[in-house]
């Protein structure tokens, strides 16, 4: 057995069959499987304790929030910050929302974003300032003489987004952020939900403000956001929610908001989920391999490789593996319905991928014209299932593409 099918066996997803077909999920980019170490921890929490956290003197609140807060050391660790610098969140939506509302930024306040940009990390900037975005090349890469341009006029926050989640393009974020402060004084924000799933971020090293990202991306849960700060970043952050578990004190005259990271983690929070995160945290580290990484870039190379070879499909993205994770997005003929096709490769060969906008209209729309299909590999998947991939998509539009062009005749 080699090391990559042992991978594979600790994802019960991946035993499951439709009509006596064997699934290979490809959507990695939209959400990844769970390991049964995250699956176990979660689980273990429900059946030997359930309580509260930061709720009560009783035992099981005491051990719970200490799992809790455990959890929060180990996150913190994982991105060379301080446990008082994360705040635990639902996803990277809030937690970028959270920075755009809590800046008090004035109504005129100019932001710099990437036109590839995520719409949580394009919305949230929008609704507070005057947003003006990074224009690309043709593959998708940052047009870096317009950004500096964009720089010069001195605006109050960079919105950065470190991975495309529909080009796969990583961009050199440690380049960006030394322009950004050799030019102006911004506030930098950095959604690192697609790049951290595939790489290490010391925070020490990457001089960012604020960076976000999700757990359920990474191995982990879904209902989990993280967001990291700098402790005087922090402190001068207006919390978005106010309620039980953010405050100190509480009279008819006012209220004392609790320290940094507490104070934006109103209400209860998603405790079990929090506690598998950092499950999967140390199975991810225990991955980080330099064969991993090796086959991280033999699942790019098929996935570029098979779409470059195709001349019925359009890649989004450039055609090459330097700087990307493995990640395409696929044009197909705009006589091929991309959701049907999405729902036969499921249904009548395993295949699960994504298709529509992807949260990114704006860049899927100016690059691709329309819908897109998106193939995302990750740790469990396989070469294999790439080559299988192309040929189920082959099949399908050699078939759908015929029918298509005459129904196009008779309208």
């Amino acid at each position: 057995m080699t090391a990559r099918n042992a991978v594979r066996d600790d994802f019960p997803v991946l035993r499951r069959e439709f009509d006596g077909q064997s699934i290979s999920y490809l959507d990695n980019a939209a959400t990844t499987l769970k390991p049964r170490p995250v699956i176990r921890a979660i689980t273990e929490y429900y059946e030997t304790n359930g309580a509260n956290i930061h709720r009560g003197k009783h035992r099981l609140s005491e051990e719970a929030s200490d799992a809790y807060e455990g959890a929060r050391v180990v996150i913190a660790r994982h991105l060379g910050a301080a446990a008082n610098e994360v705040v635990l969140l639902r996803n990277t939506t809030e937690a970028l929302n959270l920075v755009a509302g809590g800046l008090d930024l004035p109504p005129d306040a100019r932001v710099v974003g990437c036109l590839d940009a995520h719409h949580s990390q394009l919305l949230p900037w929008r609704r507070v300032g005057q947003l003006e975005l990074t224009r690309l090349d043709e593959h998708g890469r940052l047009d870096r003489d317009h950004f500096r341009t964009l720089l010069r006029g001195r605006p109050h926050v960079v919105a950065l987004t470190h991975c495309s989640n529909v080009t796969g393009v990583v961009h050199p974020v440690a380049e960006l952020v030394a322009e950004i402060r050799a030019a102006c004084d911004a506030v930098i924000v950095l959604d690192a939900a697609q790049s951290l799933p595939h790489q290490r971020i010391d925070v020490q090293e990457l001089d960012v403000d604020f960076m976000a990202f999700s757990m359920h991306k990474m191995l982990g849960p879904t209902g989990v956001g993280v967001l990291f700060g700098r402790s005087e970043r922090l402190a001068r952050l207006r919390p978005a929610s106010v309620g039980g578990g953010m405050v100190d004190w509480v009279d008819l005259d006012g209220s004392v908001d609790r320290r940094i990271p507490y104070r934006f983690e109103a209400g209860t929070p998603a405790i079990a989920s929090i506690i598998g995160s950092a499950a999967a945290i140390r199975y991810l580290e225990a991955q980080d391999t330099p064969e991993r990484h090796r086959h991280a870039q033999e699942l790019g190379a098929a996935l570029i490789g098979g779409a470059v070879a195709r001349p019925g499909v359009r890649l989004i993205g450039p055609p090459d593996s330097n700087d990307r994770i493995a990640l395409v997005s696929l044009r197909l003929d705009d006589s091929i319905p991309t959701g049907e096709v999405a729902r036969l490769l499921s249904d009548s060969y395993g295949y699960m991928v994504r298709s529509g906008h992807m949260c990114a209209q704006p860049l899927v729309s100016g690059m691709a014209g329309g819908e897109v299909l998106r193939v995302a590999a990750y740790l469990y998947n396989d070469v294999s299932e790439i080559e299988g991939f192309y040929q189920a998509l082959d099949e399908l539009v050699s078939w759908i593409a015929p029918t298509a062009a005459m129904e196009g005749k008779l309208a």
